[in-house]
């Protein structure tokens, strides 16, 4: 199957979330939330008992049932498929492992051009589970639109190249000013595995697709026009015939918003630091925008989380399109009482 030949499935063409993401005018504000499959919630805790992360992901019909979970639980607008960013990196013979309580932690770094011969191309076959598994998935959702997504270039180098999570990314920043072509092909090799990702889950049948860079927040915009901005752009363009919208979400990127949507985008993800309205500025036209409660407001009650998600709704109100959603992800110990109470209070108040 090629690019030409995808077409929206019809069953979630016209759904809010769709007609958001297009900046067509909707019924109601859609709602998801990063992280939504998972952490917070009692019954992914109870199927994910003694199965480790990485093997969590590659069982069909348990990532089935962990992305469904979220859905029936708090009514979202869309279901983002249950993963993790180096799904694909595991999936191409990488030895990583992601340990509990500290993340993806990868046991030989990528740190000389020789290191790069380990980063082979990705195909379907790699990740058959993946296909199986939204198969599955857009049987049971229907008319719910289904999110794939994949960590882009620069957040999956800085894993890559720091061995593990890193606060400083003094490894990755230092192999990006000192050795400026190892790092672009570095990056290059890994838009291609990124693109491929994406490829064999919009084909499964996936209705738009998130790219998360985490940790770009992390470098200036020159730096991430000069450094970064090629290989992000690189994965949106791979996958732009494909006609399904496309998201672009970082962690502290206040100052990136403009180029991030540059780099492709059709939705641009803002933190919680930055209010819509200035966020649309930033940004420019053409665009729509998706957040951005603080995740922490939903530990105060119930009026209060309504009140801040006004605040949200009011920044947005003169957007083209708007996907409301955190400002990051849900945090393990949030009530999911509270997110199924927002999701009622955003649909309430934006019907129309």
């Amino acid at each position: 199957m090629t690019a030409k030949d995808t077409t929206q499935p019809t069953a979630t063409y016209d759904s809010a979330f769709l007609k958001a993401c297009r900046r067509e005018p909707v019924p109601h504000t859609p709602v998801w939330f990063m992280r939504q499959a998972g952490r917070s919630l009692p019954e992914y805790r109870k199927v994910r008992e003694g199965v480790p992360m990485l093997e969590s992901c590659m069982r069909p019909e348990l990532v089935t049932e962990i992305t469904l979970q979220p859905v029936r639980r708090h009514d979202v607008d869309a279901a983002i498929y249950f993963s993790d960013i180096v799904v694909p990196l595991k999936a191409i013979g990488l030895d990583l492992d992601i340990k509990p309580g500290i993340g993806p932690v990868v046991e030989e770094p990528i740190r000389t051009r020789a290191d790069l011969a380990r980063l082979r191309d990705l195909t379907p076959e790699d990740v058959s589970y993946v296909t199986e598994a939204i198969g599955m998935l857009t049987g049971e959702l229907g008319a719910t639109p289904l999110i794939g997504f994949a960590g882009a270039p620069f957040t999956l180098a800085s894993y890559l190249v720091e061995g593990g999570p890193s606060r400083t990314y003094e490894n990755a920043k230092a192999m990006m000013y000192g050795d400026p072509e190892l790092w672009a092909d570095l990056l290059d090799r890994l838009a291609d595995i990124t693109a491929a990702f994406l490829k064999v889950q919009i084909e499964a049948g996936a209705s738009a697709v998130q790219l998360f860079d985490s940790w770009v927040g992390a470098l200036a915009p020159a730096e991430y026009r000069r450094s970064v901005m090629p290989a992000s752009a690189k994965v949106f363009e791979a996958v732009a015939g494909y006609g399904v919208p496309r998201i672009h979400f970082g962690v502290g990127t206040g100052e990136l918003l403009k180029l991030m949507g540059e780099a492709g985008a059709d939705v641009v993800g803002v933190d919680w630091r930055v209010p819509l309205d200035e966020a649309v500025r930033r940004v420019g036209p053409g665009k729509a925008l998706q957040g951005n409660l603080d995740p922490t407001v939903l530990f105060t009650d119930k009026n209060t989380v309504e009140a801040k998600a006004r605040e949200v709704l009011d920044a947005a109100a003169g957007l083209e399109g708007h996907v409301f959603n955190l400002g990051h992800g849900v945090m393990p110990n949030t009530d999911p009482d509270a997110l199924t109470r927002l999701v009622e209070y955003v649909h309430t108040a934006t019907a129309r």
